[in-house]
């Protein structure tokens, strides 16, 4: 035997109210439709939970037996309910997040900080490894990911910024091997290159007006951390290719200057990812609506949403 819990609560419900009718008012439901409910419930027990007559409800000692179990159900139905108004109104719980970890270190520590402090019922779980991580499978709450998206129904993304690279060299690799003027000079220079996701360097794509150039330089290193690459730009080890939002700070201090600044490269989607738009959990929403609003400050990039 299988009983519907929602039976139970129609159950508990006529009891409460004392009557098929003012039940069904406060179900919102026909009258006749709560009576074959319970007859049905009656029926699948194999005894009468009440008896009826034109002027009174009467419950039966069965009936006084199953409606201790009913009103269990009906109060873990509620504190459900209970719990999940709570959650929504109080962000809390664990927030599993996968962001690259230069990304990490660099551009969201501060946001991080503020986000613990402002919201102490949240615990940070993050995976800073350079893998895509399977979001659902793995029960992550947010990704932060860069570049193009490959199309999957069960996710839902929010572009939060544009990324936009340029070439970039410290003045002490200038002096000493000179500033290329075309595109074609840097394959006589030494790059410090990005390793893309597929194992090989990035291409360095460069327009001007009409004009294309891409190419490979000859790497003096090749890494997937921004991080280290900009500290071997800093000691003039070679030309860099990154977004300005990681060496802002360094070219205000002049540490590290723009190579063939009149030359544009592809820009970057900066993307969050997260399994679907439905009953979103509180602390995924204040995490992303924070994290919207804190590259809106930021004046070196342009905030989108999707």
């Amino acid at each position: 035997m299988q009983l519907e819990a929602n039976d139970l609560l129609l159950f508990a419900r006529v009891v409460e109210e004392g009557s098929f009718s003012k039940a069904a008012d406060r179900l919102a439901m026909p009258k006749s439709s709560l009576s074959r409910r319970i007859s049905a419930l009656e029926t699948q027990l194999g005894e009468r939970l009440l008896l009826r007559t034109t002027r009174q409800l009467t419950i039966t000692d069965f009936g006084l037996s199953v409606l201790q179990h009913a009103q269990q159900v009906q109060d873990e139905v509620e504190a459900t309910l209970a719990l999940t108004q709570h959650r929504q109104a109080q962000p809390s719980g664990r927030l599993r997040i996968s962001m690259p970890n230069d990304f990490a270190n660099h551009q969201m520590s501060q946001f991080l900080s503020s986000l613990i402090q402002q919201h102490p019922a949240i615990s940070l779980e993050l995976d800073l490894s350079p893998r895509r991580v399977d979001l659902i499978g793995e029960n992550f709450d947010v990704a932060i990911r860069v570049g193009d998206l490959p199309d999957d129904a069960s996710l839902a993304a929010r572009r939060l910024t544009i990324f936009k690279p340029g070439l970039y060299a410290a003045p002490s690799y200038i002096q000493r091997r000179g500033m290329p003027t075309e595109p074609e000079a840097l394959m006589e220079h030494d790059a410090l290159r990005l390793l893309g996701r597929n194992g090989e360097p990035a291409m360095w794509k460069l327009s001007r007006k009409n004009e294309q150039w891409e190419g490979i330089p000859p790497g003096r290193a090749t890494a997937n951390s921004p991080e280290l690459l900009t500290r071997l730009a800093l000691n003039g080890d070679g030309i860099l290719m990154l977004s300005n939002t990681f060496i802002q700070t360094y070219l205000e201090s002049g540490a590290l200057v723009p190579v063939l600044p009149d030359w544009q490269l592809p820009t970057i989607d900066v993307w969050a990812v997260f399994p679907g738009r439905r009953l979103m959990p509180a602390r995924t929403r204040v995490f992303l609506d924070g994290l919207q609003a804190e590259f809106q400050k930021n004046p070196c990039v342009q905030s989108f949403d999707k």
